[in-house]
C-alpha cells in the first residue's frame, strides 16, 4: 500500500512538471495577448477566455490531486450568470477564482522545480547508489581515485558497500522527502484552486436565506389559497344563508338580528379579502407585468407603466409588487401627485424597479416610516432601496433586487 502511495505521488510530481511548463505558458500567453489586443474588439474576450482556461486547468489539477494524492478540494462556485455574450465576458473578468487560478499557475514552476529536484536527489540517486556494486562489476561508473576519510582509504571493499548503504538510506527517505516537497503544492491548491472560505460561507448563507425566503413565499401562497378557497367561500355561503333568512322571517327583532349578522359577515369577508391580497395577490400568478398593470388600474393617478421582465422567483416578484403598491399608495396619500411612472426592467441579474411621481417631494426613509419598512423588506434578499426626493419634487424611488438568488 505504501509503495502504491509512493508511486501515485511520483506520478503527481510528473504531472506537476508538465503543468508547470504548460500552465504558465497558457495563462501568460492569453493574458499578454488579451492585454495587448485590449484596444480591439477581440482583446477583452481573449482575456476572459484565458481566465476561463485557467479555471478549467485548475479543475484538472484538482482531479489529479484527488485521484493521486487523496486531496479532495471543493470546486469553487461558478462565475455569475449574466445574460448575453458581453455579460458572460464581464462575469469571467470579475470572477475572483479565475484570477486565483492564474496566480496558482504563476507560482507553480518553483514548486515543480523543488519536487523534481527532490525526486532526482532521493529516488534517482538512491537507485544509482544502491546498484553501485553491480555497476562496478559490469565495468560502469569507474573512478580513478578512491575515497578516503581521515587518510584511511575506502578502497577496494568499503566504498561500494558504503555507497550502497547510502543509496538504501536515500530510497528509504525518498517517499517522505517527496511527500514533504508536495506540501507547498497541497497548501497552494487548497488556497488558490478551492473556494475562498469566507466567500464559500457567504454563498452558503445566501443560498440558505434564499431557500427560507422562497419557502416563506410558498407558505404564504398556500395560506392565501386556503383562505380564498376555504374560509372566504364559506363566509360567502354564510352571507347567502343570512340573506335568505332575513327575507323569510317576518319584521321584528329576528329580522334585525339577521340583517346585523349579514352586515358583520360582509365586513368580515371584505377584511378577509384585504388580508388575502396582503399575503399574496392572486394576480401575481400571471406574472409581475400583469400584477403591476392591475395595480396601476386601481390607483387614482395617471400611471405610466413600463415592464420588461420575464417570470422571476416568486419571492422576488412578491417583494417588487408590494414595493410598487406601497410607493403608489404613498404618492396618493402624501405627495399630492397627479401622475406617476412605474418601470421594471431586468439589468443583468438585477431587477430594477423605479417609481416616480410629480408630487411635492421631501420623502425620507426615517426609522419607523413606510420607506424604512420597505428598505428592510428589500434587504431580506440583498436588495437596495434608493430615495431621491428633493423638496418640491419630483420623487424617484428605485428598488434593486437580485433576480438570480
Amino acid at each position: 500500500m505504501r509503495c502504491g502511495r509512493a508511486g501515485r505521488e511520483l506520478l503527481f510530481v510528473l504531472s506537476t512538471v508538465v503543468f508547470a511548463v504548460f500552465g504558465p505558458a497558457f495563462v501568460v500567453g492569453f493574458l499578454t495577448l488579451g492585454t495587448f489586443l485590449s484596444v480591439t474588439a477581440i482583446g477583452v474576450p481573449l482575456l476572459a477566455a484565458g481566465l476561463l482556461g485557467a479555471r478549467r486547468l485548475g479543475g484538472v489539477q484538482r482531479g489529479l490531486a484527488a485521484a493521486l494524492l487523496g486531496e479532495r478540494i471543493e470546486e469553487p462556485p461558478p462565475p455569475r450568470d449574466l445574460p448575453g455574450f458581453y455579460g458572460r465576458v464581464q462575469s469571467l473578468l470579475t470572477d475572483p477564482h479565475g484570477w486565483r487560478a492564474v496566480a496558482f499557475y504563476l507560482l507553480q514552476p518553483p514548486q515543480a522545480l523543488l519536487q523534481a529536484a527532490t525526486v532526482v536527489f532521493t529516488w534517482c540517486w538512491g537507485a544509482v547508489a544502491l546498484t553501485h556494486p553491480l555497476q562496478r562489476a559490469l565495468g560502469w561508473n569507474q573512478t580513478r581515485e578512491g575515497w578516503s576519510i581521515a587518510g584511511y582509504s575506502l578502497e577496494p571493499f568499503p566504498r561500494p558497500f558504503l555507497v550502497s548503504l547510502a543509496g538504501l538510506a536515500l530510497l528509504w527517505l525518498a517517499p517522505r522527502a517527496v511527500r514533504l516537497a508536495l506540501l507547498p503544492n497541497r497548501l497552494l491548491m487548497r488556497w488558490l484552486l478551492g473556494p475562498h472560505r469566507p466567500a464559500a460561507r457567504i454563498r452558503d448563507l445566501e443560498e440558505s436565506r434564499a431557500l427560507v425566503v422562497d419557502e416563506s413565499a410558498a407558505v404564504l401562497r398556500r395560506i392565501e389559497r386556503d383562505l380564498h378557497d376555504g374560509a372566504q367561500a364559506r363566509m360567502v355561503s354564510l352571507i347567502m344563508q343570512l340573506t335568505l333568512l332575513k327575507e323569510t322571517v317576518p319584521e321584528g327583532p329576528a329580522r334585525q338580528l339577521a340583517a346585523q349578522a349579514q352586515d358583520t359577515a360582509s365586513q368580515a369577508v371584505r377584511e378577509l379579502r384585504e388580508l388575502v391580497r396582503g399575503l399574496h395577490p392572486p394576480v401575481l400568478d400571471q406574472g409581475l407585468e400583469a400584477a403591476l398593470a392591475a395595480l396601476a388600474d386601481t390607483v387614482p393617478l395617471r400611471t405610466e407603466l413600463r415592464v420588461e421582465v420575464p417570470r422571476l422567483r416568486a419571492a422576488v416578484e412578491t417583494i417588487a409588487y408590494f414595493c410598487v403598491a406601497e410607493l403608489l399608495t404613498n404618492a396618493v396619500r402624501h405627495s399630492g401627485a397627479d401622475e406617476a411612472r412605474v418601470s421594471a426592467v431586468l439589468d443583468g441579474g438585477l431587477l430594477r424597479v423605479e417609481v416616480e411621481d410629480d408630487g411635492r417631494g421631501g420623502a425620507t426613509a426615517l426609522p419607523g416610516s413606510g420607506l424604512s419598512g420597505l428598505r428592510e423588506r428589500v434587504g431580506a434578499v440583498d436588495g437596495r432601496l434608493l430615495v431621491h426626493s428633493p423638496a418640491g419634487g419630483p420623487t424617484r424611488i428605485t428598488v434593486e433586487l437580485p433576480a438570480n438568488r
